[in-house]
Order: C-alpha cells, then structure tokens, then sequence
C-alpha cells in the first residue's frame, strides 16, 4: 500500500509543480508539451510492462501447466518444473509491474487530458488558477482517503478465516468510493466558485455550476465501483458464472471454452453501460471538462485499487515458494486460498484498468480534438469514417499479435520443459534439478522479441495516420480503436479470469459440487487446466495490454496535435481532396 501512495504522491508533485511554475510564467504552450510528454512517458514503460511482462509471464505459465499439470500429473509449483522459477518471476514483470505501469500512466494522462482541455477551453480567458488546479486537488484529496481506507482495513476489520479474505479485500472499495465521494463534494464545494463559465470548442460557452463538476467526478469514482463488482461477479468461484464453467468441464475441454467465451461476452454489458452512463453525464453537464474529470474520478482511489490488484500475484508468488521450499501441505491449502481471493481482486485490477483507460482515452481524445481545432468529428464523413472502421480494426490486430507472441514462447518452453524432463535422469523422481536458467532465458529473449512489433503498431499507427491523411482521420481512426479496444479488453480479461478461478474450484473442492468434479488430475480437471491456458494470454497479455494501445496512441496525437494540423494529411492533399 506504501507503493502505491508514493505512485499517487509523485505524480501529483511534478504535476503540481509543472503547472505551478508554467501558470505564472503564462506558458501555455509549455504546459501542453511537459503534461502531454509525461503521461506518454508513463504510457511508454507501460507498454514494455503490459506487453512484454505479459509475454514473459504467461510463456512460462502455459508451458509450466502444460507439461508438468497435464503430461506429468505433478502439482503446480513443483520444484521439479523447470519452467516454475521463470512463471513466478513473471509474475512480478507482468502483473506488478505492468499494472503499476498501467495505472500509473492513466493517472498522468488523465491529469494531462484535465489540464490540457481546461488551459485550451475552459474557464474563460482568466484561466483561474484555482479551478486550474481542481484535477490536482481531486488526486490529492484521493491519497488521503486512500490511506484512511487502509486503516480501516487493517484496524477496524479483523479477518477471522479464509471466508472473509476476499469479502475484506472488496469492502476496502466500498470505503474508498464513500469517503471519496465525501471529499469530492467538500472539494468542489470549497476549491470552486459557485458559477463559471466552459469555452468549449465550436460551441457556445457553456455556464457550469460547481455542484455540476461534483456529479462529473462522482459518475467516475461510482462507475469504477460498479465496473469492480460486476468483474468480482464473473470471475469470482463464489458465484454462479464461474461454477458453471466449472460444471461445463464435467463433458471436456471444449465445452468449457465455450462457455468460458460466453461468460466473457456476457461480462462487457453492465461495464460498458457504466461507462456510458458517465460519459453522458458528465459530458452533458461539463462538456469535455467533465469527461476528463470523470477519469480523475475513477481513479481518485487508485492506490486502493492498485493495492488490492497487486495482493493476487503475490498470493501466487506465496504459494509458489511454499510449494517449491516443501512446506507442510496445509501451508499451500492456505496460499492457495489467498491466492484464490487474489484472483479475484486481480481480475477487479483489470476491469478497474479497463475502465479507467476508455474515460481517460476520451478524455485525451477530446484534448487532442481541440488541439487540433476540430470543432466537429463526423463519422459520417468519408476521412472520419475511414478513420473509425480501421480504428476498430486495430485492437484485433494488436490481440492476435501478442497471443501469437505467447503461442511461440509457450511452444518453445513447452519444447524445453519436455526435453529435460525426458533427457535428465532423475528428473521426475526429484533427485536431480532442473535447468531452470534455461527456461527464465526463454522468456527474456521471447518477450523483448516478440514485443517490439505490437509495440511499433501501437507508436507508429498514429504518426503514419496523422502525417498521411490528417487530423480528422485521426480523430475517426482514435474512437474506433476506443470503442473496440474497450469491449474487447473487458471480455478478455474476464474470460481469463472465470477460466483461472473455475480450475481452482475443482481443485480446491470445497463444496459437494467442487468434489464432483475433482479431485486434481482427473478428466474435469484436466480440461479445465486446458480452459486455464487457453485464459492466460488472454487475461495477463493481450486483454491489459489493450488499455495502452487506446491510451498511447490517444496521447501520443495529443502530443503530435499541432504537427498534423499544420502538415497533416499529405495523401489527401496530393490527391487534392
């Protein structure tokens, strides 16, 4: 939790100082560049993160299960896997530091896209430095509700059995989301004047009440709460949806494909719908403005969110070191219970994640449309619309990039895994060890290979687009990729994510229907390990990964916005259209 409130302290530092520093020097110009530039900065490392710890991680996950759980009959973390060292170090590359990444670069642009779409449309020609700094206060506000939650967690709320971890884990959400929504309220109430006006761009200004900003920020923070138990609800094995995938291996693995498949689809309704509830809300009473503080909203109790993400893989990583020390059995029944809790709490990250980046792409969208001095983004138009449907297209091509990526990493320790197990004598009967190096070498060579070409789609998309056929089509290529990437990420993640806690079920048979489909090894088990698998580079590559493509190549026309008004559009211009 330490961590997390530092990410939140450090961001808002240099933001606070960056534009304490640039209001009095009048500097606007600065502004746009140092902001911008930071939030692509974080999006940046948060794409070698996402995307190349992902790789690394479920490389070694996939092959680890797939040789050692189903042709080996052995327990997962077993020491003598040689591929366990390289998963449970990659759960530290992709799931630590990839969603720290992740969350840390949507909370610089949100702050980017606030301040950007404020100092450019909002406020009148006085920039008031207190409504300025409004974004920052919210923030701020959030770390110290952050940190309030935390002793209520650790103070108030004595955990008494393993049936109140995960119960324990989500109420620090509740807490956070009603002491924050408090805080809003005191904030707008007391940082904002009563009435002021929104400059917003080919429009008429728009006269806002503070009350009304109130509203903005809350639709975020109670759409991301929504977001979580909805997540919590499709990939918890508490619930009906996840023991019916569990059901489903009883007939082999692909029935529990399928019905995992189904269950993600499902899982995108009520998160979309939450989001298109703020969105409209927020829009509707503030304009872009309040599209940008909505995503600051979501993410005023990030280092709540962050703390209770990061608690799965460490559970994991528990159980993997008890398991591979030879630790007393009921050591691994407790990490395993924990790490199911954590599972959960993961998968609530993810959706977090999710949600957050749609509102703060938005958000960059609607700064970068008024950087560029688009009044109005016509989807009907053919530039717009060539923009939309190759922008929707581009979350496909990025996810059949990395679970490629992951395929051949997987195939290639699976391969190794296999050798070593058939050519080192005394292997299997633990008298021996494994070659572990050779496994973890695998995963790092694989994941900064394989990653550099998702990563080019992700850089270079937006450049190519914005120099050759100009802002509009841009703007068109920017929401397709945001509606798309969204639906597709959520779905993903959560079908990973039920695929993962279904096999967990059966083999933690805690119920008359767990045990009916166990006991570890047997056919339902099997297939669910498979339906497992098949999840991994879903839910821990391909499906948090989308959050950057969406946000990075948001910013990164943010960044660009001047260029491309000015020089953009060069095939166009050839052809004299």
């Amino acid at each position: 939790m330490a961590a997390t409130l530092l990410t939140n302290g450090l961001i808002v530092l240099f933001i606070a100082i960056v534009l304490f520093k640039l209001y009095y020097g009048n500097d606007w110009t600065g502004l746009y560049e140092s902001i911008a530039g930071y939030g692509l900065g974080g999006s940046s490392v948060a794409l070698f993160g996402r995307v190349g710890g992902g790789i690394y991680t479920k490389a070694a996950d996939v092959g680890a299960d797939l040789v050692g759980k189903v042709e080996r009959n052995i327990p997962e973390d077993d020491p003598r896997n040689p591929a366990v060292i390289a998963d449970n170090v990659g759960d530290n590359v992709g799931d630590i530091a990839g969603m720290g990444a992740d969350l840390f670069g949507s909370f610089a642009e949100s702050s980017c896209a606030a301040l950007v779409v404020s100092s450019i449309s909002s406020f009148g020609a006085d920039r008031d430095f207190v409504a300025m700094s409004f974004p920052l206060l919210i923030s701020s506000a959030g770390i110290v509700v952050c940190l309030i939650t935390t002793i209520f967690a650790t103070d108030l709320f004595v955990i008494k059995s393993v049936k109140e971890i995960e119960p324990s884990l989500k109420r620090q959400l509740v807490i956070s989301t009603v002491l924050m929504t408090l805080a809003i309220a005191a904030v707008c109430y007391l940082a904002l004047p009563s009435t002021f006006t929104i400059n917003v761009v080919g429009h008429q200004p728009k006269v806002v009440k503070n009350w009304k900003l109130f509203f903005c920020v809350g639709s975020g923070l109670w759409a991301g709460l929504i977001i979580g138990y909805t997540t919590e609800y499709f990939t918890s094995n508490a619930y009906q949806p996840v023991r019916d995938v569990a059901d489903s291996c009883r007939t082999g693995a692909a029935t529990n494909v399928i019905f995992g498949l189904a269950l993600g689809y499902k899982s995108v309704i009520i998160p979309v719908l939450a989001i298109a509830v703020a969105i409209f809300l927020s829009f509707s009473l503030a304009a872009m403005y309040g599209i940008a503080v909505a995503a600051l909203g979501m993410l005023s109790t990030l280092a709540t969110g962050l703390a209770i993400d990061a608690y799965g893989p460490i559970s994991d990583n528990a159980g993997g070191i008890a398991e591979m020390a030879g630790m007393p059995h009921k050591v691994r029944e407790r990490t395993d219970a924990l790490d199911a809790a954590g599972n959960t709490t993961a998968a609530i990250g993810k959706g977090f994640a999710i949600g957050s980046a749609a509102l703060v792409s938005l958000a960059l969208f609607g700064a970068f449309v008024s950087r560029a001095g688009i009044a109005v983004v016509d989807v009907i138009q053919p530039k717009e619309f060539v923009g939309l449907i190759v922008g929707a297209m581009l979350p496909y091509w990025f996810s059949a990039m990395t679970m490629k990526s992951v395929g051949k990493a997987a195939l290639a320790m699976v391969e190794e895994v296999r050798r070593q197990f058939n050519t080192i004598p005394g292997l299997m009967e633990g008298t021996v060890k494994p070659d572990y190096k050779r496994c973890v070498k695998i995963s790092t060579d694989a994941s900064l290979r394989e990653m550099i070409p998702p990563g080019a789609l992700v850089m270079l998309t937006p450049l190519i687009v914005g120099t050759l056929f100009g802002s509009s089509t841009l703007a068109g290529l920017l929401a397709g990729a945001l509606v798309s990437g969204v639906q597709i990420a959520i779905s993903a993640s959560n079908t990973g994510g039920a695929w993962d806690n279904a096999k967990k079920y059966i083999e933690a048979g805690a119920s008359d229907h767990a045990r009916s489909l166990g006991p570890k090894g047997s056919d339902a088990h099997k297939a669910a390990v498979i339906g497992d698998t098949v999840g991994d580079p879903l839910k821990d590559t391909s499906g948090p990964s989308l959050n950057i493509l969406i946000k990075l190549m948001a910013v990164e026309s943010l960044v660009f916005a001047p260029f491309f008004a000015a020089h953009g559009g060069i095939f166009f211009k050839w052809l004299n259209i």
